[in-house]
């Protein structure tokens, strides 16, 4: 009998045993599940201005609810930003064109890849004494921005509307020796990305994008003289590096960037200034 009433214990303690084991694994189960949910992977995107910045910010709610938390850092000119992408300081970047970009990875040894154009910022010529190119006096100063892929597009959208005659380009950019016809003989001064804003009072005319006309009160559907419209490859573009452009990441970023909510708030908001790309 005491044999008896011994195993008959023994299996009781087993029983209450494996019962608490199998709790615990649950409540262990339970708690990594919860963990992984929780989880968040930070994203580093390097951005300048509005309405880029703007555009990222709108995003981060989405983007936190696909599990990453998106940290928008804002820099000071228009180098830093793809120095710290090819650095891995970043994950990406959200501030140019891919010219500039490509003009980078060249002159940089670097690997930065265009992932999703966002929206055209409608290049102008803007005037702070005319109403219309043909008003441009012969030999008026027109500046223009001083990096070779801006350069480029400057001088090709001034072609586009018969203001000078360029030839064909043998080479990825446009520079002042390919322009084969300048009837007015403009002169053409080159002066940083940055300073375009300021040489509006002391230029006869300057070409720049809506982001450097805006603080000026100027948009390109109001106040330029010429504009480029969409007809180019000069769309900001979110971009990334070669090692990590197919990460999950990264595809959630781009999803979440070209979704009609970005789309309604550039055409709400921006609507004289940037037009959706996708």
């Amino acid at each position: 009998m005491k044999k008896i009433l011994f195993i008959m214990t023994l299996a009781m303690v087993m029983v209450a045993g494996c019962a608490q084991n199998n709790q615990s694994n649950e409540g262990n189960a339970t708690d990594a599940s919860q963990n992984q949910e929780t989880e968040q992977q930070t994203l580093k995107v390097a951005s300048l201005i509005p309405p880029m910045t703007e555009i990222l910010e709108l995003i981060e709610p989405k983007l936190a609810e696909e599990g990453i938390d998106l940290e928008v850092v804002v820099l000071g000119d228009n180098v830093q930003p793809n120095s710290a992408l090819a650095n891995e300081e970043v994950d990406a970047n959200f501030f140019q064109h891919v010219p500039y970009m490509e003009e980078f990875n060249r002159n940089n040894d670097a690997e930065l890849v265009g992932i999703t154009p966002i929206y055209y910022a409608n290049y102008g010529v803007y005037s702070k004494d005319y109403n219309s190119m043909d008003e441009l006096p012969e030999g008026s100063v027109v500046a223009i921005a001083n990096d070779v892929s801006n350069i480029d597009r400057s001088l090709a959208l001034l072609a586009q509307h018969n203001v000078i005659t360029l030839k064909g380009k043998t080479g990825p950019y446009y520079t002042q020796a390919d322009i084969t016809k300048n009837p007015k003989n403009y002169k053409f001064e080159e002066v940083d990305l940055l300073m375009l804003a300021r040489m509006y009072d002391d230029a006869d005319a300057v070409v720049m994008t809506p982001a450097y006309a805006a603080p000026l009160g100027l948009t390109p559907k109001s106040d330029a003289l010429l504009t480029e419209g969409t007809d180019n490859e000069f769309a900001i573009t979110l971009v990334a590096r070669e090692d990590n452009k197919d990460s999950e990441a990264i595809k959630k970023l781009a999803e979440a960037m070209t979704s009609k909510e970005v789309r309604d708030f550039l055409e709400e908001n921006y609507d004289e200034t940037a037009i959706p790309a996708f």
